[in-house]
């Protein structure tokens, strides 16, 4: 459905200028590098590996035996992002910086970041070092594990480097905070174009831009003409608009009209509504998670670090390792990520080895030594 609004003339005036100066920009310029690791001499790819806090070592580990099993050509370098005091200031470690950028790709595990405590997210530390601006969200159902739907097949594209997530705060006078969402022409024709990118790569045959520029007329608005203006240089691919609230109301609905699109969205709508489909193939917990820059890109299991089930052998990897597969079909090693989806999805899908979340009494090594079996 295609929902246009009219914006401000303040703001059509704006947006014009900046349309033309970035479609003169980025008009010739790639989405996103290319995975540019290189082998090394023992023929395998260094891949940098954040293992993460509460469950995340175990299901790192997961991971690990499941691609020693299935011969994947990669080395893990495996890092901490613990922060760490320099110049005054809690940073990321120079190390763990390095090896991501060396590499250009990272495998994350969850980080846990106190509610409240003011401590800096280390999830949006590592996107803004690595300006990682698009977060990529696929899901689809799985067999075996019954919800009320069984065709969701939806795909998702989330600006993940501005928006109400910017970080400027501040306390006006007592109890009078306000917080400011940051819409840039720039950063919003980027993750327009990569939408449009992964579309036209993945088969998709249209693109559906998720706002609320009806209230939100400047910022939202901005972010639907570098949509607009995207769209023009792919004549192939379908291009629409929508509510939140209604793409909210109606995917809950009805899933399948949304199996043949790409959503993209500013970031804290991308934050909600992705959230939103994992529930409806069954939660966090098999949903797979990218996110892409120009330099680097890192793969995550985007669920919490459940630290009350922590070494207790009780966690679900499928999350981590369907976003490993998303890695490695990045890396071009599609025939291993194939062969891998297809042993985990099989072992879900019979249903004898697998973990308390997903309905079964199996351990986290249980339901990895079945996998493996099945490569």
């Amino acid at each position: 459905m295609l929902v246009t609004r009219p914006l401000a003339s303040a703001a059509r005036s704006a947006v014009f200028r900046h349309s033309v100066q970035a479609s003169r920009r980025y008009a010739s310029s790639a989405p996103t590098a290319a995975f540019a690791g290189q082998k090394g001499p023992n023929g395998k790819y260094t891949v940098t590996l954040i293992p993460g806090d509460g469950i995340g070592p175990e299901i790192s580990e997961s991971v690990k035996d499941i691609y020693k099993a299935a011969e994947v050509p990669i080395d893990w370098e495996e890092v901490s992002v613990t922060p760490v005091l320099k110049g005054g200031k809690t940073v990321i470690p120079d190390a763990a910086i390095n090896s991501v950028k060396k590499n250009t790709v990272a495998l994350k595990g969850p980080l846990a970041t106190p509610i409240g405590k003011g401590h800096v997210s280390l999830n949006l530390t590592l996107r803004r070092t690595f300006n990682l601006f698009a977060n990529v969200r696929p899901c689809v159902s799985i067999k075996g594990y019954k919800t009320p739907y069984d065709d969701v097949n939806t795909v998702l594209i989330r600006e993940n480097t501005e928006g109400e997530y910017s970080g400027i705060e501040h306390e006006i006078v007592d109890g009078v905070v306000q917080s400011i969402k940051l819409i840039t022409w720039d950063a919003s024709e980027r993750v327009a174009r990569y939408a449009f990118h992964y579309a036209q790569e993945n088969g998709r045959h249209k693109v559906t831009a998720v706002h609320k520029a009806n209230i939100m007329k400047m910022s939202d608005g901005m972010f639907l003409s570098a949509c607009r203006q995207v769209a023009k240089e792919f004549p192939s691919i379908q291009y629409d608009e929508d509510l939140l609230d209604r793409v909210c109301l109606q995917i809950t609905q009805n899933p399948r009209p949304y199996a043949d699109r790409v959503m993209v969205m500013p970031n804290l709508y991308g934050d909600i509504l992705s959230d939103m489909c994992a529930g409806l193939i069954g939660g966090l917990g098999l949903t797979p998670s990218g996110n892409i820059g120009r330099d680097a890109s890192i793969f995550e299991a985007v669920h919490g670090s459940a630290p009350d089930i922590a070494g207790k052998g009780l966690a679900n990897p499928t999350a981590l390792l369907l976003s490993s597969l998303m890695m490695l079909k990045h890396m071009g090693l599609n025939t291993y990520a194939d062969k891998i989806e297809k042993a985990a999805l099989s072992t879900i899908a019979e249903g004898k080895s697998i973990t308390g979340d997903l309905g079964g009494k199996s351990s986290t090594k249980e339901y990895t030594a079945a996998i493996i079996g099945k490569l």
